[in-house]
């Protein structure tokens, strides 16, 4: 047996007798104890970083709490959060309009069936699960349909819920799920690091007559947050 595999077996066992919020012992207790490298040790510790298993908390590393699993369906990040115990958060990072058919979103008017150039809403919002950022999401709404969320919207709260309340339903989604890596700039809203693993999520939901609702790119932190779907092979 390899020494970074025997080291990491022998950090699974040591995490099995500890729970969320508990200190994680430090690298060179660790290395003291099992008579490897230092090295070998923090390269283990930060595999368990990355899987999301543990966390660094000031100078020092605890034992996480399990990812937040959301499901791919056409339930709300609000509504995936409370499933799992956990309550939800959002910070407002920008609020704007845009112009379909832009540089910076070019394929915007195919995507919401307007022309280009027509205005659309864009909402980006840092995600919270119990006060941790996990998630950055970026919506883009058809100002035609949705223009007065400008006036009655509260972004804190679930963007879904308040397009059901307007008596709009959705009817079908398509989503793609990645793996990546974040800017500068996403990885600072997210209070992570750019060599983090992230998991990117595009959606463009429709309603029950087909017509466009919405374009979401989010992003979330690989060692917070897991997906899940139902598969049902029935006819």
């Amino acid at each position: 047996m390899s020494k970074p595999y025997a080291i990491r077996t022998a950090l699974e066992e040591v995490l099995d007798g500890l729970v969320e919020g508990d200190s994680f012992p430090p690298e060179r207790e660790l290395a003291v104890r099992f008579g490897v490298a230092r090295e070998t040790v923090r390269q283990a510790v930060h595999e368990l970083l990355v899987e999301g298993r543990v966390e660094r908390r000031g100078r020092g590393t605890v034992v996480s709490k399990p990812k937040l699993v959301q499901p791919l369906s056409l339930k709300s990040y609000t509504e995936g959060a409370l499933s799992m115990g956990r309550k939800p958060g959002r910070l407002l990072v920008t609020w704007e309009d845009v112009e379909a058919g832009s540089a910076a979103v070019p394929d915007l008017a195919a995507a919401l069936d307007v022309a280009d150039g027509a205005a659309v809403m864009h909402l980006e919002r840092v995600l919270l699960a119990d006060g941790q950022r996990i998630g950055l999401e970026s919506t883009y709404l058809p100002t035609h349909r949705f223009g007065a969320f400008t006036e009655t919207f509260d972004p804190t709260t679930s963007l879904y819920a308040a397009i059901r309340a307007t008596g709009v339903h959705f009817g079908s989604a398509v989503e793609r799920v990645e793996t990546v890596l974040a800017s500068p700039r996403e990885a600072g809203l997210l209070e992570s690091t750019t060599a983090m693993p992230m998991l990117r999520l595009h959606r463009r939901s429709v309603d029950t007559e087909g017509r466009p609702i919405e374009v979401v790119r989010s992003l979330y932190r690989g060692d917070r947050v897991a997906f899940e779907a139902l598969l049902d092979d029935r006819d």
